[in-house]
């Protein structure tokens, strides 16, 4: 049995980091995945469709028969696009430092898109960015981590009428000038 891959390098090509962002929280067609992104060749799309699946990190939700060819409807799967503490301890500061960028490019691309939408400004209550200093120890984090999942839970899944879909990124960084002992002042948070 071939050794699973790195979570990070599988999820951080831009491409398949693409894919599992259209399937955060719905299913979504091969054919749905092609209309959403279009620079894409459908080779190139399948090839990383597959690599995620064999990952475990997307799953086959259902399959159907469309005009003689099979359509497979695509959900995130049991191994999440997140990656974790000891596969952050294990990459190289280069590999790190690419992946943290790519996830800060895409974060850059999915407020390109609401900027650009037609509907932006009636959309802008549901923008929110900042940043806040937490004092805490490993065990607080692991804490804040848990409860935080737990309070997300009911709102995962699609199922409300008044309920539009928004994007919650997360990043939590050791602040390393607070290491040194150097002052740093707050920034002020929006939203």
């Amino acid at each position: 049995m071939p050794p699973t891959p790195n979570l990070a390098d599988l999820v951080m090509h831009p491409v398949r980091l693409r894919i599992i962002q259209q399937l955060g929280g719905r299913d979504r067609t091969t054919a749905e995945l092609r209309a959403a992104l279009p620079d894409v060749s459908q080779a190139t799309l399948y090839r990383h469709v597959a690599a995620l699946v064999d990952a475990g990190v997307i799953a086959v939700a259902d399959e159907r028969r469309v005009r003689g060819a099979v359509e497979r409807t695509l959900t995130l799967g049991s191994r999440m696009a997140h990656v974790d503490a000891p596969e952050l301890r294990g990459m190289e500061a280069e590999d790190l430092r690419r992946s943290f960028l790519t996830f800060l490019a895409h974060l850059g691309e999915d407020f390109d898109r609401f900027a650009a939408a037609d509907d932006a400004d009636s959309l802008r209550d549901s923008l929110g960015f900042g940043q806040v200093p937490l004092y805490a120890t490993q065990a607080d984090l692991a804490d804040i981590q848990s409860g935080l999942g737990a309070l997300l839970q009911p709102y995962l899944t699609p199922g409300r009428a008044d309920a539009r879909r928004v994007l919650f990124s997360t990043v939590l960084l050791p602040d390393a000038d607070a290491e040194s002992g150097a002052p740093r002042p707050a920034a002020p948070g929006i939203g």
